[in-house]
């Protein structure tokens, strides 16, 4: 968690003055100590964690996170209102970069780095055992994505231990927070193709039955990738295409995979289909659970009036028979009129 309001800060008091004992304050600035100090009542010591203030990669749009405290003020922080104090104690320090965790030399470095301020600090904090490693694992965005995770956590832990033994400390525990990959593949969003629009002599778009800016925000915010697939008619021609959404924005689209610069759909009107009464096309965007429902959430009003799409569950029973039940029916004009103050 990064900056909190008084209204958090008072909770996470309460949950400890109610008995929660293994809660651990993660500070994300050091103000937020002295609020603890005067709402925290627990007679026994309450262990904090420090959240540091991590680089980026040159490439990134800031150089240095908004969130946490800055490496070159812990140590100093610590010594001043932490070492000593009978009420606090230093638990955990907290690394999260932006950018995820990649096999490059920013993310191995930053690592590096952080690694030798706990040390420092373990030598001065005793009680210091714990290393919350942030900045997730990447998830699937197209068929051809490579990752080694085994490779990744085996390096991650040996060079842990590593700088832990050259500085001869113990190793600490290791915490994660891993929360598009943890969630990532257990959502999917799907379209169907309304019209096929052949707008000058190369480009084909495909109009889809919503919005990527209102059921796939990431799209548009980001210029996030997902794994696009066909959901039928497999065995038709393919086409390169361009994908729209409903509104009349002009971003709106969907133009490219994650590692090609265009989007390859199956034809939708075959010259041996009846075209009055074919199957429409249907198109599957899969892993978007990291977090495209919660940004564009359910209800409310969209952009250009788009309705909220209907909401599915698919799961198992406990005999392992696949079922599907409707979780929310799709947006009603009547409920947007009723939300807009139309009776």
């Amino acid at each position: 968690m990064g900056l909190k309001q008084k209204p958090t800060l008072k909770n996470i008091a309460q949950l400890i003055n109610s008995g929660f004992e293994n809660v651990i304050p993660i500070l994300d600035n050091k103000t937020e100590l002295e609020d603890y100090k005067k709402s925290i009542r627990a007679k026994h010591p309450i262990r904090l964690g420090i959240r540091i203030a991590a680089e980026e990669e040159p490439t990134f749009d800031f150089y240095t996170s908004r969130l946490g405290i800055r490496k070159r003020d812990v140590l100093e922080f610590y010594v001043d209102k932490l070492k000593g104090n009978e009420r606090f104690q230093l638990k955990m320090l907290h690394f999260f970069m932006n950018k995820g965790i990649k096999d490059d030399i920013y993310y191995w470095s930053e690592l590096n780095k952080v690694l030798n301020l706990y040390c420092q600090l373990k030598k001065i904090a005793p009680e210091l055992d714990s290393l919350n490693i942030g900045g997730g694992f990447p998830i699937k965005h197209s068929l051809g994505f490579e990752y080694d995770y085994n490779y990744m956590v085996n390096e991650i832990v040996s060079t842990i231990k590593n700088v832990c033994k050259k500085n001869k400390v113990p190793v600490p525990n290791i915490f994660t927070e891993f929360g598009s990959f943890t969630v990532g593949e257990a959502g999917a969003v799907v379209y169907s193709v309304l019209n096929e629009k052949m707008q000058n002599d190369r480009e084909i778009w495909y109009m889809i039955d919503s919005s990527f800016i209102t059921t796939l925000p990431d799209t548009w915010g980001i210029g996030e990738k997902f794994l696009m697939l066909p959901i039928n008619k497999w065995d038709e021609d393919y086409q390169e295409v361009h994908l729209g959404g409903l509104t009349c924005d002009s971003h709106d689209f969907y133009t490219s995979e994650e590692h090609i610069n265009a989007v390859f759909l199956p034809k939708t009107n075959s010259e041996s289909s009846d075209k009055k009464n074919a199957e429409p096309l249907y198109i599957g965007f899969f892993h978007t659970g990291a977090y495209q429902d919660q940004l564009s959430g359910y209800g409310g009003i969209k952009h250009c009036m788009i309705p909220s799409p209907k909401h599915v569950i698919i799961e198992y029973d406990k005999n392992g028979k696949l079922i599907d039940w409707l979780y929310a029916k799709e947006q009603s004009s009547q409920s947007m009129l009723k939300i807009l103050g139309y009776k």
